[in-house]
């Protein structure tokens, strides 16, 4: 797939970029100008920190109608959610450029918070989608029965958002979709070795709850055959034609679809609104 055919797909939205990190964060300009040359005509910059929100927020304004940001704490950052944090981040929630409450959600694979620290931190954050309307932008790794006993009243309730950076199996695909949540899919599905259960389980995601992300600048997807480099939105229409042949479908239509998907969970506006 050459850059030329990726940019004449209809244009895309990744719906996760850490631009914070410290491979992407001196690079921004370059990497806005690649991912609009590859189709890319919307970006969520992840918030995974109080510092990570108020830098995707900053690009929002800088960006705008290309960058929208996320405001929240990961999970790994949970040991430093306090009543300063909540409460900052709570104005940055009430910023029309911030469309979604997260990253947030529950990881047990390293524990770099504990998971008593990890449930608080979710459970503010989960108060405050339900207030804002905003829809949440989660994370769930090794933590499947908590982060989903922890979400159901809320999404019963009338929360909503998507599973971010998702490589679960079709059994926790289900069960997600069941309580109406959407689901991210990244790079991770085009890995023939670590990525079989979500291979396995893409068939069981409705075309209309599925989004496209990168979550740059991890997971470079397989099949760009690229090594040693960070992967960047650029890197989107590969994860689209992964996620397209698994379904045996047209790629254009895997991408309509999935950016469709992430305009309407986000309120993004339309294409041609954005810069």
């Amino acid at each position: 797939m050459s850059i030329e055919a990726q940019a004449a797909s209809p244009l895309l939205v990744d719906i996760g970029v850490n631009f914070h990190s410290s491979q992407l964060a001196s690079m921004t300009a370059p990497l806005l100008a690649r991912a609009k040359a590859a189709g890319v005509a919307q970006i969520l910059a992840t918030g995974t920190s109080l510092a990570s929100s108020l830098r995707a927020l900053e690009l929002a304004r800088a960006h705008r109608g290309l960058v929208f940001a996320t405001a929240g704490v990961h999970p790994h950052d949970a040991k430093s959610f306090d009543a300063a944090t909540f409460e900052q981040l709570a104005e940055l929630w009430r910023c029309p450029e911030v469309v979604a409450v997260g990253e947030c959600g529950l990881d047990y694979n390293r524990n770099f918070s504990t998971p008593e620290a990890q449930r608080a931190a979710f459970d503010r954050q989960l108060s405050m989608a339900a207030r804002t309307g905003k829809p949440l932008f989660l994370h769930c790794r090794d933590a499947f029965a908590d982060f989903h006993d922890m979400l159901a009243p809320v999404v019963a309730d009338g929360a909503h958002g998507v599973v971010h950076c998702f490589t679960g199996d079709r059994a926790e695909a289900e069960a997600f979709l069941a309580m109406g949540l959407d689901i991210g899919i990244t790079g991770w599905v085009t890995d023939l070795q670590r990525g079989q259960a979500l291979r396995a389980a893409i068939r069981a995601i409705p075309l209309d709850r599925l989004h496209l992300e990168t979550d740059a600048p991890y997971l470079m997807p397989k099949n760009a055959g690229l090594r040693g480099k960070p992967n960047e939105p650029a890197y989107l229409p590969w994860v689209a034609a992964g996620v397209a042949e698994l379904l045996e479908r047209d790629v254009a239509e895997i991408i309509a679809a999935c950016s469709a998907n992430s305009r309407r969970l986000f309120g993004l506006p339309p294409v041609e609104a954005a810069a």
